[in-house]
């Protein structure tokens, strides 16, 4: 068995859900797992896991807009600790002695690893914009350069990148695998119903998208993420408590959200329209909306104006006649999407191999399984 450390990016939910089901299956095979963590992931996890804290990246936004000037000064606040943090995690390299790193997305792990000369795994969504062929508008060129910079930077080539995605296209060389997302389990075991309410989701302050909401008084708005509980009309705040949310969103009629990698997945296995308001300035938030405007699984909105979530509460029978199509050609095709079974399976073998060499050379035992990479979802309009 392996000595694995597991770095996890605080921002957001996204990387805490798929690092809980990865690193239970770990621990199930009989691996040493040790989770490094900041901010979001580590509350959700050192209750579970052993678990070290230190600090990382945190991006501030207004409004639904990054903000670069609001990010620089929260992290140039959080430096001192983030030092004296970091002593903490070279100590547990020291000490551990770990046979390979895991990283989503969190890059202190992931560059002590690469100097350290210890075998790097990613397993992430943000390698599938680093990795993956896929076409986005000529306007988003630049992005999409400037986005796979950005990753290159946080996180040292991986010897292999395992990376989910909501589209399954060609990787860009023999170190990647594509795979579908990761529902977490809490997910999966939930019965979906179609009550009178829409969830939305914000991960701050979202004022202009609030005073939207108000002017649908027949309609009945649960809001996450603005730290609050409490009832102002037709809008009920409700304070962040995974229970309750995934409840809310198993009961929901429809959703309202940013582009948010994971929540998409999950609204697309539950099947709930979704409508999306990427956050300027996150690249891979339009991709996701991109995608799902192709899909016709939900909408995507590049400002929440009256008129765009009119047409989005019209448009109601034909998301859910797409998320049908989607769902069901899918399981025709029997291909296992939402639990994680493949990219479980590749990790298992990957890590059989690196036992079996006995050495720091990570590379995939088996040829390319057919339906992994290259088999591409199909998006019914």
């Amino acid at each position: 068995m392996s000595r694995i450390i597991y770095g996890v990016s605080g921002e957001g939910s996204g990387h805490t859900s798929r690092a809980r089901e990865m690193v239970r299956h770990l621990l199930d095979k009989g691996h040493e797992v040790r989770v490094v963590a900041y901010d979001r992931s580590y509350a959700s996890l050192k209750d579970e896991f052993d678990c070290l804290e230190i600090e990382g990246l945190h991006i501030v936004s207004r409004d639904n807009r990054v903000s670069a000037l609001g990010t620089l000064a929260y992290n140039l606040r959080r430096a001192r600790k983030a030092i004296a943090r970091n002593r903490a995690l070279r100590h547990l390299f020291d000490h551990f002695q770990p046979e390979l790193v895991i990283t989503d997305f969190e890059p202190a792990t992931a560059w002590l690893a690469r100097w350290r000369g210890i075998p790097l795994l990613s397993l992430d969504n943000q390698h599938r914009l680093r990795y993956m062929k896929f076409q986005v508008p000529a306007s988003l060129l630049l992005d999409r350069w400037l986005t796979r910079l950005i990753i290159t930077l946080m996180i040292p080539r991986p010897n292999i990148a395992l990376a989910t995605s909501l589209e399954q296209g060609p990787g860009t060389n023999a170190r990647t695998r594509i795979f579908p997302p990761i529902v977490r389990q809490q997910v999966l075991d939930l019965q979906p119903a179609n009550e009178a309410f829409h969830v939305v989701y914000v991960t701050s302050a979202f004022d202009s998208l609030i005073y939207t909401l108000k002017c649908f008084e027949d309609r009945i708005f649960h809001v996450y993420g603005h730290h609050a509980e409490r009832v102002d009309g037709n809008i009920h705040y409700r304070a962040f408590s995974g229970d309750a949310f995934v409840q809310d969103l198993a009961r929901c009629r429809s959703v309202i959200a940013t582009a948010g990698f994971t929540l998409m997945s999950e609204c697309l296995y539950l099947h709930k329209p979704l409508l999306a308001l990427p956050m300027t300035g996150q690249f891979e938030q339009q991709v996701n909306a991109l995608f799902l405007e192709r899909s016709g699984c939900g909408m995507n909105a590049r400002r929440a104006s009256v008129e765009r979530l009119q047409a989005f509460f019209t448009a109601d029978a034909q998301c859910r006649a797409s998320l049908q199509h989607y769902n069901a050609a899918l399981q025709a095709r029997g291909y296992e999407r939402y639990g994680g079974a493949a990219i479980k399976q590749t990790l298992d073998e990957l890590l059989t191999e690196l036992a079996r060499r006995q050495s720091r050379r990570l590379t995939f035992p088996t040829p390319l399984a057919e339906g992994v990479t290259h088999e591409r979802c199909d998006t019914p309009r």
